[in-house]
């Protein structure tokens, strides 16, 4: 669930919902097909975690500490 709403928190500024696609290569249509798979949800973890004031942000925006979403990748990930 963390996950899926941080995904839902990338997609809500689009130079961050550009970022992400540009990075995974994904095309918009793609990411709504899998935006439950949990690869495709790790990968939005991972890249919140690349840039810190994102990671930061998007668990603020949450209500979260950020290391909350690093424990949802690493759960991810281990899906």
């Amino acid at each position: 669930m963390i996950a899926l709403q941080a995904l839902v928190w990338v997609l809500g500024e689009s130079g961050r919902a550009n970022r992400l696609l540009d990075l995974t290569g994904l095309d918009p249509a793609t990411l709504r097909a899998r935006a439950g798979e949990p690869a495709l949800l790790a990968a939005t973890l991972g890249f919140l975690e690349s840039y810190e004031p994102d990671l930061i942000a998007c668990a603020d925006a949450l209500d979260l500490p950020p290391a909350a979403l690093v424990a949802a990748r690493q759960t991810l990930e281990q899906a």
